[in-house]
């Protein structure tokens, strides 16, 4: 099975209302989407291309690679489909790979025991063929195979991903709260954030959202923090393949930026963490971090820019009242200190955004794990004019 020079149907999945962003991102990259839908796109490429977009995406969550589409009513003859296949050919009989899958069959009550299934028919092919059973179990740091097995159809791929690339990597660290790599670099994109002017992240926490504007004005790609995906646990794999993706990525980091992106915190310690995860990223040198209430932050006065806020919604941390008069400050903290810029605050509380005193211009929607959040965009005239330079609002 010449699978990394085949071309097949290959999904990306993503997390919800990521799947406009991730769009963006692959026809950026040059391929043509075939298909789209709410957690993904559905491609027609080679395995070997899988890797570009492995090491590439911001917005991706799994990227799959379709080996066979076929029918099955029950477990019995998913089963025998999948022994038909040439496993040996694509798992190492000595190696390790482990089971995922999405399952929505009337015969199966739970997705385990699919698992068990596609796992039993691997093993007993290949130790058929190579008289050696491979290991096998849930870490997926290793080959990963993924069913898809909805009613009587079925789709197996390899997971080319492995480890979800919704985290990107660099954040050792992750704070109180964070906010998923994958999210925050959506919710930079969605901003009218020029990744020239300054972008100002008060209340950073661990300072994903300000990490990853550095990365995406910089151009830095998250393939620079990781050295493990699933591909390379297939058979064939050509390493130089990955390694000349991987020069690329360096050859292409902007150089010698003069940004201006400012990050605070009234916590010493998620300033602390946000240093250190900055620096894993390599751009702790282009992001200004401060300890101070929200309301001392300084907002450079160059009419123009982002300033962007992610608070507590009221689900884990904080009494109701006390944050129904943070979300006030905020709405006082834009009028008065952010003149010329557009404002954002990521929230999954409708009640305390009323707080804020400002008429949203969109409010653009996400999940942030399963709440249902918004992030509100607000356009903080200087006077009457709009701020220029800035791309006008969807």
């Amino acid at each position: 099975m010449q699978v990394f020079h085949n071309k097949s149907k290959v999904i990306i999945t993503c997390n919800k209302r990521l799947s406009t962003y991730l769009q963006e991102e692959v026809k950026a990259l040059g391929y043509t989407i075939v298909r789209d839908f709410p957690t993904g796109v559905e491609l027609d490429i080679t395995l070997s291309e899988c890797i570009k977009l492995n090491l590439n995406l911001r917005c991706a969550s799994q990227i799959l690679y379709n080996l066979r589409s076929f029918k099955a009513k029950d477990p019995d003859e998913l089963y025998t489909e999948l022994k038909d296949m040439p496993w040996e050919e694509l798992i190492d009989f000595a190696g390790y790979f482990s089971v995922t899958s999405n399952v929505d069959n009337p015969t199966i009550t739970t997705p385990l025991f699919a698992n068990l299934k596609v796992k039993d028919a691997i093993v007993d092919r290949i130790k058929e063929k190579k008289n050696i059973r491979p290991n096998s179990g849930s870490d997926a740091n290793k080959a990963v195979i993924h069913l898809y097995w909805k009613d009587s159809e079925a789709d197996i791929f390899i997971d080319t991903s492995g480890e979800t690339l919704a985290k990107h990597g660099y954040r050792k660290i992750p704070g109180k709260a964070p906010m998923l790599e994958a999210l925050a670099a959506a919710a930079v994109l969605s901003t009218q954030w020029d990744q020239k002017s300054p972008f100002v992240n008060p209340m950073c926490g661990s300072g994903t959202l300000a990490i990853e504007a550095a990365l995406i004005a910089t151009n830095r790609r998250p393939g620079l923090f990781r050295m493990n995906y699933g591909f390379m646990h297939i058979l064939g794999y050509d390493e130089e393949v990955f390694f000349a993706e991987r020069r690329i990525l360096k050859d292409q980091v902007i150089k010698n930026v003069d940004l201006q992106i400012i990050a605070t915190d009234i916590s010493e310690d998620a300033v602390d963490i946000s240093r250190k995860n900055a620096k894993t990223a390599g751009v702790d040198t282009l992001i200004t971090f401060e300890v101070c209430d929200f309301e001392e932050t300084i907002v450079p006065e160059t009419g123009k820019g982002v300033v962007v806020f992610n608070p507590e919604y009221g689900e884990r941390l904080g009494v109701h009242s006390k944050l129904e008069l943070t979300y006030k400050r905020m709405g006082d903290f834009m009028k008065q200190k952010c003149k010329g810029y557009f404002g954002y605050i990521f929230t999954g509380n409708p009640d305390l955004a009323k707080k804020i005193g400002l008429k949203a211009a969109r409010k653009i929607e996400f999940y942030n794990g399963k709440l249902d959040c918004r992030m509100l965009e607000y356009e903080l005239y200087d006077g009457t004019r709009r701020p220029e330079g800035l791309r006008p609002v969807n």
